[in-house]
């Protein structure tokens, strides 16, 4: 599988396994996993040619950024955070370090300092540990606008964060006081 069938297919992942399953009739759990048997037999649909076993496990093995994770024995398949739909990732809540960042658009940076980051149609906001990682995943919209997260004072007064499989901090809302530039 060469590079742009990796990231077609990655694309395609990450869209059907965070939010919409429904496109190609795949059961997800309660916890978000589908069985790697059933995603591929229905990833062969129209003009998408589908993937192997071995070509999955390639994209989960070499995902810089660790989107999908298997189970154990690898028969079961996710996406490790970002679902829209409705799922439990039974993250247990931890105390984050003090300062977390996120990635945003010029665009946005008004509505943000004004009423906070939301999560909106995702399950939770999304924060980095360092500025390095929250400007590679703003690249691709453009030039990224880094905010810092004053994580550590919000633990403290009671929001709870958790840390996906792929060390992606998550919590459920960021007020605009936490918030600097």
């Amino acid at each position: 599988m060469n590079e742009q069938q990796k990231k077609k297919t990655s694309k395609f992942l990450s869209y059907v396994l965070r939010h919409h399953p429904e496109l190609i009739n795949l059961n997800l759990d309660e916890n978000g996993w589908a069985d790697v048997d059933e995603l591929i037999t229905k990833s062969k649909r129209d003009s998408y040619e589908g993937f192997t076993f071995e070509e999955l496990d390639e994209i989960v093995q070499t995902n810089e950024k660790k989107r999908f994770a298997f189970n154990e024995d690898k028969t079961r398949i996710r996406a490790s955070q970002g679902h829209s739909v409705e799922i439990n990732l039974a993250l247990i809540p931890q105390q984050p370090p003090e300062f977390l960042y996120h990635r945003t658009a010029q665009s946005n940076i008004e509505s943000i300092l004004e009423k906070g980051i939301e999560k909106r149609s995702r399950q939770h906001v999304h924060l980095s540990q360092d500025k390095e990682t929250a400007t590679k995943v703003g690249m691709r919209h453009g030039k990224p606008i880094i905010l810092t997260i004053k994580t550590k004072v919000m633990f403290k007064n009671g929001i709870e964060f958790y840390l996906s499989e792929n060390n992606v901090w998550l919590t459920d809302f960021v007020d605009a006081k936490y918030i600097s530039r």
